[in-house]
């Protein structure tokens, strides 16, 4: 937890969720300026600790907040978001602000119109005050890059906050703002949420799309989609943030399926599946138990949850990785084309300018000094633009085995699953060079294209801060580095169902919330 940040009543404004702020505007209890005052005052003073937030947009917000006041005193209809404020994900575009994905070659390339999915919440009267910090390209797990620098976690400054959504997280969850929009093409909106204890939702593949105005920047790999999605601290949020976001077209799916209501599903009446490791990198304990209390708050509201195995999750992880560097990495090398790579980045760059026959020497020679962990991903590097088709009617494959093993599960089909969304909680800052993406909990739902949240359950205690036995694989290492010193840190569970089904995931969630929030060990936030 950030020393010296001033502490705020538990009815302080930044405290309440966009939900509520909404309700009490709505009701004249307060008023849009005075909300808007509130973030921005907590921003100035938790900023300079976290560096969460990257483009200010203060003096716009405030003057539009006053515009929303004066609407409600004239007795027009106020929309669903009427003067509640948010933040965006830096490479989200908003007229006249940088969208720059962390790189200072395109600092200066300023767009004309605003995000689809940012103008849908502006039209419904959101006040856009700023946008946050992301890892350059959006490419690592963490957010930190040579244009805008380093953002922290807000729980404990040595960790980082995640990415590729971690600015979004970190203001979240220190109270800077009470909802947000990220992208998630691999664990994105879900690994921030879950190292910062908040909540998110990755929606169904088509559902949204990124409209990014850098052609080499969309990744778009195969059935592997960059998809937006809200961030917050409360489940209801992300439920009206999807609400209105899923109400824009998709181009490659014109009228999807409206998003379902979660207050009409019967929690009761589902069978969820879980488990705890994915066979690539063992849960630390803390993350373990989370799914298992998950798992034990959502039978206490009458739920049949099993302990389930999913179809091989390596091979997930080697299809996602062959799809996401086919052609030699040609999407990451354009875009980093006139910009120095981060150190988080330097081996991927110089692997995706080697040829296959190298990288299959490299491997080689990485088996020999054991470091299993980084052979078996390069095992997955060196893929061609011919063998895209080969690749995407493998996951198509891969696709129907999982769902084949949700509807023959034992006892009937499953209508969800619980999991970690990472091995570990938070990691130190570098950390992402050695962990890449933390095994394959979250980018195996990317592969699906199922929609899958995150929601905080509990913090590691100090007995669970252990360390991992000794390896001289440097991942191992690396994974070791991270439970040293994690107590206290927030733990989240990922909710996942079937595609279209976001309505159940989140209804599973906010079960998962209010039992998580009656216990002492609930990672309570904003961080003060």
């Amino acid at each position: 937890m950030i020393a010296g940040m001033a502490h705020e009543s538990a009815s302080s404004l930044t405290h309440l969720s966009a939900t509520r702020l909404a309700a009490l505007m709505a009701r004249g209890e307060i008023s849009a300026t005075e909300v808007v005052r509130a973030h921005i005052a907590r921003i100035e003073a938790v900023n300079p600790k976290i560096n969460a937030l990257v483009v200010k947009r203060f003096d716009q917000a405030l003057r539009e907040a006053k515009a929303a006041d004066a609407r409600r005193a004239r007795g027009e209809p106020l929309p669903p978001l009427h003067g509640v404020p948010i933040t965006l994900k830096e490479c989200l575009d908003l007229v006249d602000t940088p969208s720059t994905f962390g790189m200072p070659s395109r600092r200066g390339d300023l767009p004309k119109t605003n995000d689809r999915y940012a103008q849908r919440l502006i039209s419904c009267s959101a006040i856009v005050i700023g946008k946050t910090n992301v890892p350059q390209a959006l490419i690592y797990n963490e957010s930190s890059n040579a244009l805008y620098g380093r953002t922290n976690n807000p729980w404990d400054v040595a960790r980082t906050p995640g990415g590729s959504s971690g600015g979004e997280g970190a203001l979240i969850a220190a109270g800077g703002s009470p909802l947000g929009l990220g992208t998630d093409i691999g664990g994105s909106l879900r690994l921030p949420a879950h190292f910062c204890g908040i909540a998110s939702l990755k929606p169904t593949s088509l559902r949204t799309h990124d409209y990014s105005r850098f052609a080499e920047l969309a990744f778009e790999f195969g059935p592997i989609t960059c998809v937006v999605g809200p961030m917050a601290r409360d489940v209801a949020d992300l439920t009206l943030a999807l609400r209105l976001i899923g109400a824009v077209p998709h181009p490659r799916l014109p009228s999807p399926p409206p998003p379902g209501d979660p207050d009409a599903v019967d929690v009761s009446k589902l069978r969820l599946g879980f488990f705890t490791y994915d066979g690539l990198m063992r849960p630390s304990p803390a993350v373990a138990r989370a799914v298992r209390e998950a798992a034990d708050m959502l039978r206490a509201a009458g739920a049949q949850v099993i302990e389930w195995e999913p179809p091989d999750l390596r091979q997930a992880e080697a299809l996602y990785i062959r799809l996401l560097t086919a052609n030699g990495a040609s999407v990451f090398r354009a875009a980093l084309a006139h910009d120095k790579p981060e150190p988080q980045l330097a081996l991927l760059y110089w692997l995706a300018r080697r040829s296959p026959r190298t990288v299959k020497r490299f491997r080689h020679v990485l088996a020999t000094l054991r470091q299993m962990n980084f052979a078996r991903q390069l095992d997955s590097i060196g893929f061609t633009a011919e063998d895209i088709p080969r690749l995407t009617d493998a996951a198509e494959a891969y696709r129907r085995t999982f769902a084949t093993a949700m509807d023959h599960a034992d006892g009937g089909p499953l209508d969800g699953v619980l999991s970690p969304a990472c091995f570990s909680p938070a990691w130190p800052h570098g950390a992402s060079r050695e962990l890449i993406t933390g095994g394959a909990y979250s980018i195996v739902y990317n592969l699906l294209g199922y929609p899958a949240g995150v929601v905080p359950v509990t913090r590691v205690r100090p007995d669970e801060a252990i360390v991992r036995p000794l390896s001289p694989d440097v991942v191992d290492i690396a994974a070791r580095r991270v439970d040293i010193g994690s107590a206290g840190l927030p733990v989240g569970v990922q909710v996942a169902a079937r595609p279209w089904q976001e309505h159940v995931a989140l209804a599973v969630m906010k079960v998962i919330q209010d039992a998580a929030r009656k216990r002492a060990d609930y990672p309570t936030t904003p961080v003060v």
